[in-house]
């Protein structure tokens, strides 16, 4: 009989909602999370724009609207592969993952990680260079991965198990610990 188990922490989010702003009834009510991120997002998308554009003017005024919308409107939706996270957050995870990558963990933690043994760029992006490499960067794109024999084939020479299991008594215990074992 395989055991399962479930998590049940997506049914007691309750997030809180705005249902009146500057006097405008919002109906059922936005997320506040949302409108925040909208905020903060609006306002640093409207001054990079007006530091590089001016003032927007009939043309331009989508170029300013738009994407921050789209931006916060898919972003704080849902994750349908992992429902207690937003898309944003999947997006920022992937993006540091495929910028930066992580470092691996070895033994539990018990031994940090060569930087030899982390994974390359070219590996980290894979099959999602096939697009970027033909397209007119490839050049710098492929300059910016390094070469391709800097892919490690396997993190180091493999080791060779010799286990020996042992038994030790109470009285091995005793002697290892010293003295401290018997005043307890």
């Amino acid at each position: 009989m395989a055991r399962t188990g479930r998590t049940y922490t997506r049914h007691f989010d309750l997030e809180t909602r705005q249902h009146e702003l500057l006097g405008v009834d919002l109906g059922e009510g936005a997320p506040r999370r949302a409108l925040v991120l909208g905020l903060i997002l609006f306002a640093a998308w409207w001054a990079l724009l007006l530091l590089a554009l001016g003032l927007p003017s009939r043309f331009t005024f989508t170029l300013y609207v738009a994407p921050p919308a789209l931006f916060v409107g898919f972003g704080a939706q849902r994750s349908r592969s992992l429902d207690r996270r937003w898309n944003l957050t999947r997006w920022a995870i992937s993006v540091r993952y495929l910028m930066l990558g992580h470092r691996p963990i070895i033994c539990g933690g018990r031994r940090a990680a060569h930087r030899s043994e982390w994974l390359g760029r070219r590996a980290r992006w894979g099959s999602r260079l096939d697009l970027l490499l033909r397209s007119p960067l490839g050049g710098l794109v492929d300059r910016w991965l390094g070469p391709e024999d800097r892919i490690p084939s396997a993190s180091g020479v493999p080791l060779r198990l010799d286990a020996r299991p042992r038994l030790y008594g109470p009285d091995a215990v005793v002697k290892a610990y010293g003295r401290k074992a018997l005043d307890s």
